[in-house]
């Protein structure tokens, strides 16, 4: 398929900053936000019936005036039915130093640790024009955080090599003390990073650290939600899959075929092959929530349909046509026009009904980006 097949016109008020809340004022004037993760919108997409349910139904099927929200997801499974996520944990990555000399305000974002015992990280710096080899950033006037640039490996992309002689850990704290969230830039060029987005911008179930962005489609699962779906016997299945940057890499070549995507570490235990595979030969459902899982998951099924064990890295680009090997459900959130998200939704539920459900959401102001709403794809 071609690049502009995936264009569409996207009202820049549909791009939520933050997520779903209430907002309380104080005797102060002040403002309290209260947020609620699983009240996001849902939009129900079926592959076979080629519909699309934007409200609830009541008892006995009628449509009802309210709109589906996610966390009428629990709604949509069954017993032994599997849900299949993404349990990578968001580091600190946003950090702000001073040039050596020129004390220039230097933004480095860290990407991933190279070399643990000689403290190397990939990092990405801006404005790089500025930062070569040899330079020296200082990260905190009051304590012994320093870095030299030891190398360039893309335009703005560079390795630092940190000196700072302590154990590991310890290390390792300090380094992530000094940070911040790393929202995404079409965020943080609307708003400042809050205290509040440490956790927003992070699953509930996150434990394995090493990503630079969050599984989006995750963050709208709430404990309360979880906790409904285990009383009615839905499992959980947990891969891990670091997030970089490469998602939202401009695709810069008309040919889908020739674009590249970056590579990401990623790790499918046993326990989570044996919750999938169980599932999948008794006949229940796997549904797989967000992009990053799914690529996963497509990385790691064999022939036969079944997950196998897999601890490496992946670069798979899921895009129209593509045959999946384990998915039943699929739920994904709202993304930008011509973005590698949206091609791997519209692989997944067909390009033409996902195309069609794209113009319903904007005709009917769903919300995009990782703190908007979500779609739900089930396969009747």
């Amino acid at each position: 398929m071609k690049l502009s097949q995936f264009r569409f016109r996207l009202p820049e008020e549909l791009i939520v900053l933050e997520p779903p809340h209430k907002e309380f004022k104080n005797d102060d004037g002040t403002i309290d936000k209260v947020y609620h993760r699983d009240e996001c919108r849902l939009m129900v997409v079926h592959r076979k019936s080629q519909t699309i349910d934007l409200f609830h139904r009541g008892p006995k099927g009628k449509e009802t005036k309210r709109p589906i929200l996610f966390r009428d997801l629990v709604d949509y499974f069954d017993e032994s039915d599997v849900m299949l996520l993404n349990d990578t944990k968001v580091f600190p990555a946003r950090l702000f130093g001073t040039k050596e000399k020129t004390d220039a305000q230097i933004e480095v974002f860290l990407l991933r640790e190279l070399n643990e015992e000689l403290r190397l990280w990939d990092v990405l710096v801006e404005p790089a024009r500025k930062i070569r080899i040899g330079n020296k950033l200082f990260f905190n006037e009051e304590g012994p955080m320093v870095a030299e640039v030891i190398d360039n490996t893309t335009s703005r992309g560079r390795t630092l090599r940190f000196l700072y002689d302590c154990p590991h850990d310890e290390f390792k704290r300090e380094l992530f003390s000094l940070g911040t969230t790393p929202l995404p830039r079409y965020i943080i060029s609307q708003r400042e990073t809050l205290p509040e987005d440490k956790e927003n911008y992070q699953t509930i179930y996150a434990r394995t650290e090493g990503a630079v962005t969050a599984p989006a489609s995750g963050l709208h699962f709430s404990r309360e939600l979880m906790k409904r779906m285990e009383i009615r016997g839905i499992n959980f299945a947990f891969v891990t899959e670091h997030l970089g940057l490469g998602s939202f890499d401009n695709i810069e070549v008309e040919d889908l075929t020739k674009h590249k995507m970056t590579s990401e570490k990623m790790i499918v235990n046993a326990e989570a092959c044996k919750t999938v595979n169980e599932a999948r030969k008794s006949g229940h459902r796997i549904c797989v929530v967000g992009v990053s899982t799914m690529r996963a998951a497509e990385t790691a099924v064999g022939t036969d349909g079944l997950l196998k064990e897999y601890n490496g890295w992946t670069n798979k680009f899921i895009f129209p046509p593509y045959e999946f090997g384990l998915t039943d459900a699929f739920v994904v959130n709202f993304y930008p026009s011509e973005s590698t998200m949206m091609m791997a939704t519209a692989a997944f539920g067909g390009y033409d009904l996902i195309y069609h459900a794209y113009e319903v959401a904007v005709e009917n102001r769903f919300h995009f980006g990782c703190f908007g709403d979500a779609m739900l794809i089930i396969d009747d």
